[in-house]
């Protein structure tokens, strides 16, 4: 199931600032999200997971983690952050 990936501006402008390497690693787990996606056995390096309702998360290297919702219109990245930024922003109920 290969879907569109939409990335929303606030994730593109923080993946910008990211150092080098972190973000070399960012856009190849966006490049791979929208091929894998729906097919288990090729993302588990990605380590996609269902984290709610309307949220899945994916890791975008060691430190990052991509929020995104699977959406008629196709993927939608709308959160870039860090493991304890992630927990704080379902925390918040945003995505319940």
């Amino acid at each position: 199931m290969k879907k569109p990936l939409i990335i929303l501006p606030p994730v593109l402008a923080k993946a910008v600032t990211l150092p080098e390497s972190e973000k070399q690693e960012c856009w190849l787990a966006l490049g791979r999200l929208c091929e894998e996606f729906g097919r288990p056995h090729l993302h588990s390096g990605l380590g996609i997971r269902k984290l709610r309702r309307h949220a899945f998360e994916c890791r975008a290297g060691l430190h990052w983690r991509l929020i995104f919702q699977d959406a008629p219109e196709g993927l939608i990245v709308v959160f870039l952050g860090t493991h304890d930024e992630v927990r704080r922003l379902l925390a918040s109920g945003k995505y319940d």
